[in-house]
């Protein structure tokens, strides 16, 4: 299959300019979607490295940095697909690339290794509990689906808490919830057979605005701060602060500050951030490793820089639910297209405050209680599919949400959400039909997160409830600068957007910074117009860029993006397919 997809790659790349595709967009609606192209025209940005030599390198003529082309994969580098393939480097990822490899005119990428359940390190369920309990055998959960089973589930949880964890496994049925249920113990997992044959079907609509129907939620409780007395460095896993006598190895911190009117005027956001301004926020939710005087080293490196200026300072974090999971298991929560619609933001699953935590071979289905007919009809969720909100390492794995009913404005059909988190991965995970597909939302601290091998498709922001009638709705980075964040491998057959969102969504502003759409492919957009440096390597023949200056939703992100295409002479497609599992392999080899 590996070798089909390399022949496939070089009949599109014989078929496909490698220079078309790059277009101006239109004015931004409420949603962040466009109604197309406004200009029509080809814009090549200076920031784009298009080679136009070949041998044994590349020059581009806007930036005179070299793209590598290489005949066989390394060791170090991983390979494209198969050992001994032929391909292309990136000029920012060489063979020898280190996370302190900084390119031409000071562009680098992160390394993104870090997300994921411990860090990527392992296998997911590491701590799992011995015990077992049967929500059928042992709490009587009807599975036929015709009587309420919320509480048994609700008991079968609440017994694996009290016995310090366990698995409540699900056998194969239709498992009717009226109500919700809530997960607060740590090492907590519910587990079905497959998700297309344990299922839970959630009922309730009323009175469920801003809420999920299985939630994980730990009560994080931060204290001890320890202001910093030297600025914290992007890339930099260690901190100085004031007095580190508070704060052990294994300690889970927040590293933060105040968004100062500084702060503000530095991303020229004067009047457009307001939410969160002269408030402390956490943007980096880290382990302490190291503890050595007063500098205390930490698992993941920062990811932006951490000034005195705004009184930078670090906190001790508890309360944390960890080692918890969702496992094949069928979700779905569709009702009456008038009730879904009179609710706002309710997500089927919600993991709030864990770590070490995983969802695994989760799929929505189609609701048993949809309609059999009108625009409800086969639907599968009410609105949102699964959210993380101030979580760090968890993977979602092999996941799949798809047609929600609530696709209108205020925040409804999100079906991966990812908010004020660190290292989450998202892998392998198909997202359809809703309205972002795939998104980070709300407040500062969105950084780490690995979105590989997903593809989002059937994005619609709906703006006339009653005809479902909008115009596409783009995956995308949605509020207050989310930090080295990566798209990777992934396909993208609507759209995925980083740009400057202004006052939308109560003054989102600057989306993002620093982060990489790495070998992107599908026949969507990729609309990067991110502050600072941001970066599309490798995008396949039928990705549509747009990343020109001058147009809405780039004001104050110079300079313009970075793209970087195949060579016309490239031998195979980009080494390495993957740059976090690249990466991942040469920190945990090395």
């Amino acid at each position: 299959m590996l070798r089909s997809r390399a022949l496939l790659w070089l009949l599109l790349v014989a078929c496909t300019s490698n220079t078309g595709g790059e277009t101006s967009a239109g004015s931004t609606g409420s949603s962040g979607a466009v109604p197309g192209d406004s200009s029509g025209g080809v814009t090549t940005g200076a920031s784009e490295a298009t080679p136009t030599t070949g041998g044994a390198g590349s020059t581009s003529e806007a930036t005179g940095v070299t793209t590598g082309v290489v005949t066989t994969a390394t060791e170090t580098g991983g390979g494209p697909d198969l050992p001994g393939a032929a391909g292309w480097r990136s000029v920012l990822y060489p063979e020898d690339w280190t996370p302190a490899f900084t390119g031409p005119e000071g562009r680098f990428l992160h390394d993104f290794s870090y997300a994921g359940y411990r860090l990527g390190a392992t296998e997911l369920a590491q701590d799992l509990a011995a015990k077992t309990i049967d929500v059928v055998a042992d709490h009587g959960a009807d599975a036929g689906g015709m009587t309420d089973a919320t509480a048994a589930f609700q008991a079968a949880i609440d017994a694996a808490a009290q016995a310090g964890g366990a698995v409540v496994m699900v056998p194969a049925g239709l498992y009717r919830i009226d109500g919700v249920l809530t997960v607060s113990a740590s090492r907590v997992v519910l587990r079905g057979v497959g998700s297309a044959q344990s299922r839970l079907w959630f009922t309730r609509f009323d009175g469920m605005s801003y809420k999920s129907h299985l939630n994980f939620a730990g009560a994080l409780k931060l204290s001890d701060e320890a202001l910093l007395t030297v600025d914290g460095e992007s890339r930099s896993r260690e901190i100085t602060v004031a007095d580190a006598g508070a704060y052990s190895v294994g300690d889970d911190v927040a590293v933060g500050f105040v968004i100062t009117p500084e702060f503000v005027e530095e991303h020229a956001m004067t009047g457009t951030w307001m939410v969160f301004n002269d408030a402390w926020q956490v943007f980096f939710w880290r382990t302490v490793v190291k503890v050595e005087g007063d500098t205390l080293t930490l698992d993941v490196p920062l990811r932006y820089p951490v000034k005195l200026r705004d009184a930078a300072s670090v906190r001790r974090v508890d309360g944390y639910l960890r080692e918890v999971g969702v496992e094949d298991l069928g979700l779905a929560n569709a009702v009456g297209w008038d009730d879904a619609w009179a609710q706002s933001q309710v997500h089927a699953l919600s993991l709030r405050g864990v770590k070490d935590a995983w969802v695994r071979g989760v799929a929505s289905y189609a609701s048993p209680g949809a309609p059999d007919d009108g625009f409800s009809k086969g639907r599968h969720l009410q609105s949102g599919g699964i959210e993380v909100v101030q979580g760090k390492r968890v993977t979602i794995a092999d996941t799949s949400f798809a047609l929600a009913e609530h696709r209108g404005g205020g925040g409804n059909g999100y079906l991966f959400e990812v908010s004020q988190s660190s290292e989450v991965l998202v892998r392998d995970c198909v997202g359809d039909a809703g309205r972002h597909n795939f998104i980070q939302n709300w407040g500062f601290g969105a950084t780490g997160i690995v979105w590989l091998r997903v593809h989002s498709s059937g994005g619609v922001a709906v703006a006339v409830k009653d005809l479902d009638f909008g115009l596409t709705g783009l995956s995308e980075f949605h509020h207050s600068l989310a930090t080295a964040n990566l798209i990777d491998e992934s396909t993208v057959d609507d759209g995925w957007g980083a740009v400057n969102r202004n006052a939308e969504s109560s003054g989102a502003g600057h989306s993002s910074t620093q982060s990489a759409v790495w070998n992107p492919a599908g026949a969507g957009v990729v609309r990067s117009r991110q502050f600072g440096h941001g970066y599309v390597i490798g995008p396949g023949p039928f990705v549509k860029l747009e990343t020109s200056l001058g147009v809405p939703g780039a004001e104050g992100t110079e300079p313009e993006d970075f793209i970087e295409r195949a060579p016309k002479d490239a031998p195979g497609p980009l080494i390495p397919a993957s740059l976090y599992e690249d990466q991942l392999a040469r920190r945990l080899g090395g």
